[in-house]
C-alpha cells in the first residue's frame, strides 16, 4: 500500500462515508424512496424526520453516487434498489446494520488494545433482537454471495450427511443440499438462532433435508452423531482462541466417519500474521468482541487439522471476497 499524506487523511476520515450509509439503512430512505422521485420534505415526512437533516443525507448519499438527484427530487440508483430497498430480494442492510452496531466498539478499540480484553458483548450473547437479527441475516446476505459458487465446487456429489457447525442461519447447508439433491444437512447452532435457521430453511422448501440441532459447540459434553461423511466450519474458529478452536475441529472430526471430508472456511492470515489486509483488521474486531478471538493461519490450521486426525489437507482454489479460504481434509 502506497501513502502520502492525502491518502491518510482521506483514509483517516472515511468513517464519515460509513456512518452517512448506514443512516439511511437506518432511516430506511432507500426503501421510502423505492423506485419513486421524492423531494427531502417528502422523505422527512413518511420517516418523521427534520427537513433539514433529511436534505443533508440524501445530498451526502447523492455524492456517493448512491442516490440520483434531478431538479430538487431524489431517486434510487438501479444499485441502492437492488442492494438497500427492502423491497428486494438481494437486500444487503442486514449486513450494513451489523457494521453498525460495531462501530462503537471500533471507536473505543485503544481500550481493548490496552487492556487485551473486550469492550463490547458477544452478539450470540446479547439479548436484543434487532442486533442478533442484524448479525444472522448479515451472515445470510454475505453467504448467500458466496454460497452457490462453494456448492459447485466443493465436491458434496458422493456426501449423504453434512453437519454445517455454528451454521448460523443455514445458508450454507441450504445451497449445498440445492445442488446435491441426495445430500441431507444438520445445522448445530446456539438456541436462539433456530428461529431464523428454521424460517429460512423453509423459505428454500428443505426442512425435510436440513434439521437444527441445538447446542454450543464450546460444550465439551455435546453429543454429536458420528455418521456425518462431511462437516462444514464456517467462521467459527476466529470467535474463540487457539485451544477452544482446535477442540472445535476435534469435535468435527470425532462427527465424521473415516474418509470424511472436513471443510475449514475461515480469513486466513499468513505466516508472518501480518496480512491479507481483512484478516489482519478481522483480527482487531475479534479483540474488540471476544475473550480470546483471533484471526488464524494456514499453518495453525492446518496444525489443528493434523492433530485431530486430518489427512490429505489442501487449501482449495477459491477466491472470495476479504481473503476468506478454505482448507480440506479427510479423516483417516
Amino acid at each position: 500500500m502506497s501513502w502520502d499524506k492525502g491518502a491518510l487523511l482521506e483514509k483517516s476520515g472515511s468513517y464519515w462515508q460509513s456512518c452517512a450509509l448506514h443512516t439511511g439503512v437506518k432511516l430506511d430512505v432507500f426503501t421510502v424512496i423505492g423506485s419513486g422521485d421524492l423531494s427531502a420534505e417528502e422523505v422527512a415526512d413518511r420517516i418523521n424526520g427534520d427537513p433539514r437533516g433529511v436534505s443533508a443525507l440524501l445530498n451526502a448519499l447523492s455524492a456517493m453516487g448512491l442516490l440520483d438527484k434531478a431538479r430538487g427530487l431524489f431517486s434510487n440508483t438501479d444499485f441502492s434498489k437492488n442492494f438497500l430497498s427492502k423491497d428486494s430480494d438481494d437486500y444487503t442492510g442486514f449486513i450494513i446494520m451489523h457494521h453498525h452496531h460495531l462501530m462503537e466498539s471500533w471507536t473505543k478499540m485503544s481500550e481493548a488494545v490496552l487492556s487485551g480484553k473486550p469492550n463490547r458483548s458477544s452478539v450470540s450473547d446479547t439479548d436484543k433482537d434487532t442486533e442478533r437479527e442484524s448479525f444472522l441475516m448479515g451472515m445470510f446476505n454475505i453467504a448467500s454471495a458466496t454460497a452457490p459458487m462453494y456448492a459447485k465446487a466443493l465436491g458434496l456429489g458422493d456426501r449423504e450427511r453434512l453437519l454445517d457447525l455454528g451454521g448460523g442461519p443455514g445458508t450454507y447447508a441450504i445451497h449445498f443440499c440445492l445442488n446435491n439433491p441426495g445430500l441431507k444437512a444438520t445445522v448445530f447452532d446456539l438456541p436462539a438462532t433456530r428461529k431464523f435457521a428454521e424460517k429460512t430453511i423453509a423459505s428454500f422448501g428443505l426442512s425435510d433435508r436440513i434439521g437444527f440441532k441445538e447446542g454450543s459447540y464450546l460444550d465439551k459434553n455435546i453429543r454429536l452423531d458420528q455418521d456425518y461423511d462431511a462437516a462444514w466450519l464456517s467462521h467459527i474458529l476466529h470467535g474463540e482462541g487457539p485451544r477452544e478452536a482446535a477442540s472445535i475441529v476435534a469435535r468435527a472430526a470425532d462427527a465424521l466417519k473415516t474418509g470424511g471430508k472436513i471443510l475449514i472456511h475461515e480469513f486466513i492470515l499468513n505466516d508472518a500474521m501480518d496480512g491479507p489486509l481483512f484478516p489482519a483488521l478481522f483480527a482487531l474486531n475479534m479483540l474488540a468482541g471476544t475473550d480470546k478471538g483471533q484471526s488464524y493461519s494456514e499453518a495453525q490450521l492446518r496444525d489443528m487439522l493434523e492433530k485431530s486426525g486430518i489427512a490429505n489437507i489442501q487449501r482449495l482454489d477459491l477466491r472470495s471476497p476479504n481473503d476468506a479460504g478454505i482448507l480440506a481434509g479427510e479423516k483417516s
